[in-house]
């Protein structure tokens, strides 16, 4: 023992000496967040080795990503001379999670300015200061609970909480029905039972009367069992209870997941041999807060379920609202499509949605073959946006029965929407001065020849389509983006413009087309997000090394051309146009009654050319004589203009009427002088109206054929029902009874009248 006048020994020890001896990490770092000291606590408690951290910023600890904002708060807090007190997430550098109570205070130069920042540390819930620091740890974990909505992230962030810090074994078995379900079993270590012992996940959980688990779920309350030596109980099975000695289990905590009354399942938590701890048991205030967690678990396991069922109640109606998940067979084309929704995302403040959007695509049958294609989008997401969905495809699907060019449906289709407004329903009732707008909608139509490659479309505001020929990717370029669909509200001037356009594709051209989500707040590994262009052209040489390949991999290059989870639903079609011709006929005839037969010949050569079979052939013959037969009759019957010589006020004055209205001709070109010694109506030069033409044409696909009858007159046929005595009006229902279709469609100059007929193997 000193006398009193001598110095105490610690006098004599070097600072570092203490440090290195607390059973605290203590940090040192320079205004610029740069560590500068470390003591050997710190290096174990973050699981560095050496001088690993010194001169490097103090995220070098293993502060997890998620806390790095927490961490510039602490340096920008304690830098201005407060005093900064939290919890952290920390990722050691073999892998394993670590949850640390950090308080932090300024390092003052003698002159008082602050020169750096002291971080003072411990593990959360290992430390002497038990209440404080294990209560701030369950603020952090409902703070990371609250971040998920999908089940399985919630779960999975539950086990990465509390395994290995506080437990070497999680459990969290949930009621599905009456049965209980396992869905997490996480390890210490990454260690799994043998198969046949513990329940793995997804198997059914029967807990026998008297387990820890059961008592738990029966008491609903946590069940504490300090020192599994000295206490036996029931096991689920043998080879469970033998696995469990094993293991050497020396302390279960099991606590019920309770929410509105309502029991969702169970937790428990274990301590074995699988790490070394100094004290392996648990005790009464470990017991407490394990309760406090469950509780936090079990409202986040709610919430996630609640989600996910309305999340699969959405998805189900947005299935039902879009085509089948294959695409049909039509001539000419092979077609692949995708429709992914967002997943629920954690990181860009959308809250609770369904990430169900209102992205739609569709293939509509056209006549003779032809095929009507579109995609688009509607503004938003959620219910009201896939609702939206469903009504424009319904609209243009029977828009698009009228087989009028792409330019007409989008105005008819934008006349629609701009229908598309409510009065919003208020507290006090409905208030008709608040209108809901109408949705915004991009989206383009395209109706494409596969017999004569024709490609017509209009475009409303959308992204354009990727064009692959020869293995070279470009774009399909739209001389007009056009406006989107409902941009122009109600009771405003203008007109909205959608141009017609036209390109011709070679044979084996494919399309890909997409909706903005594919390209939209995509984000970087770096934290930063892709710009649109930057994101097309990752889409471009991602379609670029598969171009060649089949549809379908093109379809799964371009929704995997991009890293990470889209932050919108995503619509993809790629459509590929056949290598080789197909089979067409055409001729034009007179319009005179003689040529019925020889349309009827011409029909039956080629049938005969193509190999149907007689009977087949024969009725196709049939309904071409209706059908041409009909045309010549109106055709034929179509008053020709009537012109007639009208003398006013004597010779002075000659006029021509058409029978329109007084359509004079040109005085130089009518005169006295020439109708001398000739005939009146010979000087008048009047002609006859010229020859009127119809025009055949028949297509052949792999399951049907297809005939069409042109012709120049504008009016459309229509079935009517003849008398007893009638002579005619049975053509067009004969053709509808035996016809699989028919119809009439407006063409440039005149109407097509058409039929189709399925091919019989």
């Amino acid at each position: 023992m000193n006398d009193w006048g001598e110095a105490p020994i610690t006098a004599h020890l070097p600072p570092e000496t203490v440090l290195n001896q607390m059973e605290m990490a203590v940090i040192v770092c320079d205004r610029f967040s740069n560590v500068i000291y470390g003591n050997a606590f710190a290096r174990e408690l973050f699981g560095f080795g050496g001088d690993d951290l010194i001169g490097h910023s103090v995220l070098s600890l293993g502060i997890a990503e998620e806390d790095h904002e927490q961490a510039t708060e602490l340096a920008r807090h304690v830098l201005k001379g407060g005093v900064w007190e939290g919890t952290f997430c920390n990722l050691r550098a073999d892998g394993s999670t670590v949850y640390t109570r950090a308080h932090a205070v300024p390092l003052r130069h003698p002159s008082g300015a602050v020169d750096g920042v002291v971080i003072f540390a411990r593990e959360a819930l290992r430390s002497n200061q038990r209440e404080q620091d294990r209560y701030g740890l369950l603020e952090r974990i409902g703070e990371r609970l609250a971040g998920s909505l999908e089940l399985e992230s919630t779960l999975r962030r539950v086990a990465d909480t509390l395994v290995p810090q506080f437990a070497d074994h999680c459990f969290i078995d949930l009621f599905s029905g009456d049965r209980l379900y396992r869905r997490v079993s996480r390890h210490a270590g990454g260690w799994t039972p043998p198969p046949g012992t513990w329940a793995e996940v997804g198997e059914p959980v029967s807990y026998p009367p008297g387990h820890f688990s059961a008592k738990a779920m029966s008491r609903r309350d946590a069940v504490l069992v300090e020192d599994m030596v000295q206490r036996s109980f029931a096991a689920p099975s043998e080879e469970s209870k033998r696995l469990g000695d094993a293991m050497g289990i020396t302390s279960v905590i099991s606590a019920p997941l309770l929410v509105r009354g309502e029991l969702l399942g169970v937790m428990s938590l274990a301590l074995s041999n699988l790490s070394k701890r100094p004290d392996p048991h648990y005790d009464g205030f470990d017991r407490d807060l394990m309760g406090a967690i469950a509780s936090r678990v079990a409202l986040a396991v709610d919430n996630a379920l609640l989600f996910e069922e309305e999340r699969e109640t959405a998805l189900a109606f947005q299935k039902h609202l879009l085509p089948g998940d294959r695409p049909p067979r039509l001539d000419g084309l092979q077609i692949a499509w995708r429709y992914e929704p967002a997943r629920p995302l954690e990181s860009h403040g959308h809250g609770i949605q369904t990430q169900v959007g209102g992205d739609w695509y569709d293939v509509i049958p056209l006549s003779a073959g032809r095929v009507g294609v579109v995609i688009g989008d509607v503004e938003g997401r959620g219910a009201r946006a896939a609702a939206v969905m469903g009504q424009l495809r319904a609209a243009l699907r029977a828009f698009a029965q009228d087989d009028k060019p792409p330019a007409d449906i989008l105005r008819k289709l934008d006349e629609w929407v701009r229908t598309m407004t409510r009065p919003e329903r208020m507290s006090s009732g409905w208030n008709s001065d608040d209108l809901v707008r109408p949705p915004l909608v991009s989206c383009t139509y395209f109706v494409y020849d596969a017999w004569s490659r024709v490609l017509e479309f209009a475009n409303a505001g959308h992204d354009p389509p990727l064009l692959i020929v020869d293995g070279q990717v470009s774009e399909l370029r739209f001389e007009s983006e056009g406006a989107m669909l409902g941009v122009r509200g109600p009771g405003l001037g203008g007109e909205i413009l959608f141009n017609e356009e036209t390109a011709e594709l070679k044979p084996g051209s494919t399309l890909v087309l997409y909706t903005d989500g594919l390209i939209d707040r995509r984000p970087k590994d770096d934290g930063d997000y892709y710009t649109r262009e930057e994101a097309r052209e990752a889409v471009r040489s991602a379609v670029a090394e598969v171009a060649r390949r089949d549809v379908e991999t093109i379809a799964g290059a371009v929704y995997d051309a991009l890293p990470g989870d889209i932050n919108d639903d995503v619509a993809i079609m790629v459509i590929r146009t056949a290598g080789e011709e197909l089979a067409v006929a055409d001729r034009t005839f007179p319009a005179e009654p003689i040529m019925v037969s020889e349309a009827r010949r011409m029909a039956a050569d080629t049938f005969a050319a193509w190999g149907m079979l007689d009977e087949q052939s024969e009725l196709a013959c049939l309904l071409v004589s209706e059908v041409v037969t009909n045309v010549v009759l109106h055709a034929t019957a179509t008053p020709a203009p009537r012109r007639e010589l009208v003398l006013d006020g004597g010779l002075g004055a000659v006029q021509f009427n058409t029978g329109f209205g007084q359509n004079a001709f040109d005085e130089d070109d009518w005169s006295l002088d020439s109708f001398d010694d000739l005939d009146l109506a010979e000087q008048l030069g009047r002609r006859e109206p010229p020859t009127k033409e119809f025009r055949l044409r028949l297509r052949k696909g792999a399951n049907s054929i297809w005939v069409e009858v042109f012709d120049t007159d504008m009016r459309l046929p229509r079935i009517r029902s003849a008398g007893e005595t009638d002579e005619g009006g049975r053509g067009l229902y004969l053709v509808d009874q035996l016809a699989s279709r028919w119809g009439a469609r407006p063409t440039s100059n005149g109407k097509a009248v058409w039929f189709e007929l399925p091919l019989k193997p």
